[in-house]
């Protein structure tokens, strides 16, 4: 593939097909997840690679999870690794002017948000001037009140009234005519309120509260829309719903763990944020192993998320309080520092081995958009796909510009 660019038209369609062949073809690589099993199916077709990236350290891992596909791993790694990098390749959407900011606008607003914001406001290329901004699951406001110009409206729609209040203090604050509405957008009543005349953005709106904007929108008959996708794992029901119908003719089934494989890559996590994953991550590993010994059952047990003080426990009290949690019994006299032990080497492994797994990051993630962008087609939109910041801002950059006649 030569340089990336945006993708329109029937390019969506034809990019959507080739991820669709790509993932099926590789899913017994992807599917899997290290974590949870200590063993995968593929490591015994491919030995000389699973041998390779078990015998790695955790900080060689650490090095390689924001560019797996750099990895100088072997067969068939680096192939698979050169077919996802082609796959996933994406311009970046046109830039449009954003007028120049409000004194003090940007006061409330952290500085990688405010970013970002940015980033997404200058990629607002529409045909048509839009005249009333909907800011959909909107915080305070902060995306709105950025695009906010003279002579147009803006509306804001927020779940949580604590925001919505702050968001509208802002808006009087800085003089601007901003309605700030509580609603659940998933309920029945979001219906009204959307209309014709409203250009809804999203900036990262998770999951079902995305793909609600985009039904409504669609039903509203709104002529213009723009939305950076985020977290495709927070939806209803144990597998994906796919929206359009080439998705839908897919072979591809996925679960909520396969929806989270695209948000696994962390770009901003600082030194004691990712000390606390670490052990607490070994701490798992290490009672899985302990649970399996106990139950005398080769499988994983799905443990809940555990508060941060619980690494404050040693190791053999964190363990027992975690048998307690899920019901188990611990017999015998388990030897707690070779398990804490096992734990960490465990920790090195699944690290490595996940490296594989994260070549399918962005294609699975790509595939997931693409089924929105032709979704939106099927709705009569013409619609824009590519990258509106760059990924050191925001591993979650795509975007989706739609607008119909």
């Amino acid at each position: 593939m030569t340089e990336a660019n945006a993708l329109r038209g029937d390019q969506l369609l034809s990019r959507f097909q080739a991820l669709d062949s790509f993932l099926l073809t590789y899913q017994r690589l992807w599917r899997p997840r290290p974590f949870t099993a200590l063993h995968l199916p593929w490591e015994a077709e491919h030995p000389a690679l699973a041998s390779w990236l078990r015998g790695r350290s955790l900080e060689q891992a650490e090095a390689a999870h924001n560019q797996p596909e750099a990895l100088p791993a072997p067969a068939p790694y680096p192939q698979i690794a050169a077919q996802a990098s082609a796959l996933a390749a994406l311009g970046e959407l046109s830039t449009t002017p954003l007028h120049a900011p409000d004194a003090r606008l940007n006061v409330d607003v952290p500085g990688r948000k405010w970013q970002q914001i940015e980033a997404f406001g200058s990629h607002l290329n529409f045909a048509r001037p839009p005249q009333h901004w909907l800011d959909w699951c909107s915080g305070k406001g902060h995306l709105g009140r950025r695009l906010l110009r003279g002579g147009q409206q803006l509306t804001c729609l927020e779940f949580d009234a604590a925001l919505v209040e702050a968001g509208q203090a802002l808006s009087a604050h800085h003089r601007l005519a901003a309605a700030h509405r509580l609603q659940d957008v998933l309920a029945a009543d979001a219906a009204g309120q959307l209309d014709a005349s409203h250009t809804p953005v999203a900036l990262h709106a998770c999951g079902d509260l995305h793909v609600r904007l985009m039904q409504l929108a669609s039903a509203a008959g709104c002529r213009q829309l723009a939305i950076a996708p985020c977290c495709y794992n927070r939806t209803q029901g144990p597998r994906y719903t796919a929206l359009s119908t080439a998705a839908q003719a897919s072979a591809l089934e996925l679960s909520i763990d396969d929806l989270g494989l695209p948000l696994s890559e962390t770009v901003t996590a600082g030194s004691r944020v990712r000390r606390q994953r670490d052990q607490s991550m070994a701490r798992r590993l290490g009672f899985d192993l302990l649970q399996r010994q106990q139950r005398q059952c080769d499988e994983y047990l799905p443990t809940p998320s555990l508060p941060s003080n619980w690494l404050n426990k040693p190791f053999d009290a964190y363990c027992r309080d975690l048998a307690q949690l899920k019901g188990l019994t611990l017999l015998g006299n388990p030897d707690w520092a070779a398990l804490e032990a096992a734990g960490t080497a465990r920790l090195a492994e699944v690290r490595n081995l996940e490296l594989l797994r994260n070549l399918f990051r962005r294609p699975l993630e790509l595939w997931l958009v693409l089924d929105r962008a032709l979704y939106l087609r099927e709705q009569g939109f013409d619609v824009t796909l590519g990258v509106f910041c760059p990924h050191p801002l925001t591993p979650r950059n795509l975007m989706l510009l739609a607008e119909r006649e």
